[in-house]
């Protein structure tokens, strides 16, 4: 890993309010408090043996960094200081990075909004009034406000995904499987992953080659002219906001006209296997997943205990139906066994027939929500919609599936009546599983077209 890293970075976003009041840090080093208020440096001194010295980076407070609490957003481990990293961290700690703080997330990592009842709801950088997005909300405030260079997250349906594109930065859910997941609070084994964020795809590549241990930090260059893309209507673009369809619309124009070839055709069903797969699975996971992450990090606390202490309503629910065993071994095992393989296939037979390297779809389907009162419900094109469901609805098939997604920032919705740029909008990338580096280098590709037109500033 010897590749120089940009001289410049690109310039900070405006902001409506000052980093502390996003309440983005759970916990942060005092010895970053005065470099924090600086925002972030040009990284110049990157070496073969050091690739991320002079690297800040936030890490989401369900991954261990010894001496540092780790509370997964919960008041029932608020106390809880690991004495060892976790295996990613510590590959990120031996590349010469600077671990700065923890950041705040949604409680447990259940829900999409990061408005955690015990420590404070995280607040969009782009406007304070709306919510940062989920799970890992206080990753992605912290990064798209100026804090920090990058930073990590987890992904279980959507969870860097979504905050990604609800801030305006790129988050990444990696092949299953791709990096060490110990020392990290899970919720579903089958389903969780470490996910990088940051404020370009170079960003998130550099981390993910540290964390694979792959020898380049670029991703090769892609030329967009006959590349085959699948636009897929049904399930990921019904029932879009209106400036999320608009947004789409140019998006898809401005990479036809970079020579990317369109292929209009369907994920068939993919709605129906993706909820056979999605809730069984984490449902059914998550009190061994949690049980063992306790007895292995040394706390005499049992789940019950936990989730006593739970302080945010709708994931106290969730713990409830996770302690009352509501999905049956059987229930489970067809999940992962039969129904997960079917949703697996679906994507690889989709790749392989229409001859698609990746398909194209709204991260989102709508903007972020205000932080009050967007709890359990939406507004949608003037219905009340489910927010935890509709917000992860495009997200969560891969996460199934198990395969690499990437979000990149796509524009703004229009705030009023002047049309003034307001809240971030994303669009995803999925790959076949295993196509990680080649899915980081179409997406580097995209990045670079969108941002000469103005995409993301």
């Amino acid at each position: 890993m010897h590749e120089p890293r940009p001289k410049h970075l690109p310039p900070e976003r405006s902001l409506r309010a000052g980093w502390r009041d996003l309440n983005a840090f759970t916990y942060l080093d005092p010895r970053f408090e005065v470099e924090a208020t600086k925002g972030r440096h040009a990284v110049t001194e990157a070496s073969a043996s050091q690739p991320l010295a002079g690297y800040r980076l936030v890490v989401k407070d369900n991954i261990d960094v010894a001496g540092m609490p780790c509370s997964s957003g919960t008041p029932g481990l608020r106390g809880y200081v690991p004495k060892r990293d976790a295996p990613a961290v510590t590959l990120l700690r031996n590349a010469g990075a600077e671990i700065v703080g923890k950041a705040n997330m949604h409680e447990l990592a259940y829900g999409i909004t990061s408005n955690n009842a015990a420590f404070g709801p995280v607040r969009n950088p782009r406007d304070p009034r709306y919510f940062a997005g989920g799970s890992s909300g206080g990753t992605a405030a912290a990064i798209a406000a100026g804090v920090v260079h990058a930073g990590l997250g987890t992904d279980t349906g959507g969870s860097s995904r979504i905050p990604a594109a609800l801030t305006g930065i790129v988050g990444f859910r990696p092949t299953v499987g791709r990096y060490p997941m110990e020392g990290v609070a899970r919720i579903s084994p089958t389903r969780d992953v470490i996910g990088p964020m940051g404020l370009s795809v170079h960003d998130v590549s550099v981390l993910d080659a540290v964390l694979t241990g792959t020898p380049t930090l670029r991703v090769d260059d892609v030329d967009l002219r006959g590349l085959r893309i699948g636009l897929p209507q049904e399930h990921f673009q019904q029932s879009l906001h209106p400036e999320m369809e608009r947004v789409l619309r140019r998006v898809v124009e401005v990479l036809r006209e970079a020579g990317v070839v369109f292929i209009d055709a369907d994920l068939r069903d993919v709605a129906a296997l993706n909820a056979a797969v999605g809730f069984p699975i984490v449902l059914f996971e998550t009190k061994p997943a949690l049980e063992h992450y306790l007895r292995e990090s040394g706390l005499q606390l049992s789940l019950r205990q936990l989730y006593e202490a739970i302080a945010s309503p709708d994931v106290k629910a969730i713990i409830a139906q996770v302690l009352d065993d509501v999905i049956s071994d059987k229930g489970y095992r067809s999940a992962l066994l039969v129904e997960r393989p079917r949703l697996q296939g679906l994507f690889r037979d989709y790749f392989a027939q229409h001859a698609v390297e990746a398909v194209l779809f709204p991260t989102t389907p709508l903007p972020a929500c205000p932080v009050e009162g967007s709890d359990l419900t939406v507004s949608l094109n003037g219905s009340s919609v489910p927010t935890f469901t509709t917000f992860i609805r495009n997200t969560d098939p891969s996460s199934n599936a198990g395969i690499p997604a990437i979000s990149l920032p796509a524009g703004f919705s229009r705030g009023d009546e002047l049309e003034s740029l307001h809240l971030p909008l994303g669009i995803e990338l999925d790959g076949p599983a295993g196509s990680d580096r080649r899915l980081l280098a179409i997406a580097a590709a995209i990045e670079a077209v969108l941002h000469r037109h103005a995409f993301n500033r």
